[in-house]
């Protein structure tokens, strides 16, 4: 519940965000311009990202005669969720990780790589499949749908304002101007950076409800604790080829490697404070 009601707060800090940047460009009709294209971008990502991240990672459709195990695993799983069989992919890559994608739980789809089939425990992979489902069940490639799309067009609203205060600038010769060149200047760079933060942070949140989530569905907090921890430990080791940030959020431990002041901009909250949240579940017996 917790998650959930952060998720939204900060979704609505994201239309506020917009608001107030249409309100500095001084009128509706370069707002309404910025958010239609942001939409439309977004309504493109959100019809055919499925089929872009898979091929992206060169990931490969499975049925039962391929995998049968880790597809029986998946159908099992599937069915105490409450969900469509969703489509199952292998991704050829040795780095350990796994990801869901699909505009909605009809048009789900689940993939791993061939690291993580071998690492982990049939338990702790049931923990992890079980994490990827709860985003289906959760919608959450939605809601990182509506926040990409306010936070596009809050960064194309910078752009726009931006532009038109220094277009501007030599038409405001007194203080005032001056002093309004600088704002719009601040806001054109303060409000896009912001936006790109809130929407990092709602994908934080969800994944946390995920954890929860998946947890509950496959009854095994401490599978799933643990698998968390050998990914994090194994990422550093086997960190996958070719990954994009674009794509990051999916995945269930961050394919990326960073410093501490990327940890600000990081897509999944600290794997410290994931497990620990886990291990409480399973003591809670919740």
């Amino acid at each position: 519940m917790i998650n959930r009601l952060k998720t939204t707060l900060l979704l609505s800090l994201l239309t506020v965000l917009m608001v107030l940047m249409g309100s500095a460009i001084g009128g509706q009709a370069g707002m309404l311009f910025a958010f239609v294209l942001a939409l439309a971008m977004n309504f493109f990502s959100y019809w055919f990202s499925d089929k872009i991240v898979l091929k992206m990672y060169g990931a490969q459709e499975v049925g039962a005669h391929d995998h049968p195990a880790f597809y029986a695993m998946v159908q099992r799983l599937a069915l105490r969720a409450g969900l469509p069989m969703p489509r199952v992919y292998i991704i050829p890559s040795e780095s350990p990780n796994a990801f869901a994608t699909g505009r909605n739980p009809q048009h789900a789809a689940v993939a791993a790589t061939e690291g993580i089939l071998r690492i982990l425990t049939p338990d702790e992979l049931e923990g992890v499949m079980a994490h990827e489902l709860a985003h289906v069940q959760n919608r959450d490639i939605l809601v990182g749908t509506i926040a990409a799309t306010f936070a596009g067009a809050i960064s194309m609203l910078g752009n726009m304002l931006q532009w038109g205060a220094l277009l501007g600038a030599g038409r405001s010769d007194d203080e005032e101007g001056a002093g309004g060149l600088i704002g719009s200047l601040v806001m054109a760079i303060v409000a896009p950076l912001a936006a790109m933060l809130i929407q990092m942070a709602v994908s934080r949140s969800r994944e946390y409800l995920a954890d929860e989530t998946g947890a509950r569905i496959c009854g095994q907090p401490l599978a799933l604790a643990n698998a968390l921890r050998k990914l994090h430990a194994a990422s550093h080791l086997l960190p996958m080829q070719g990954a994009r940030p674009a794509s990051a959020h999916l995945f269930i431990v961050n394919p990326l490697s960073g410093g501490a002041f990327l940890k600000l901009f990081s897509t999944h909250p600290p794997m410290e404070e994931r497990i620990a949240r886990l291990e409480e579940l399973a003591r809670s017996g919740r």
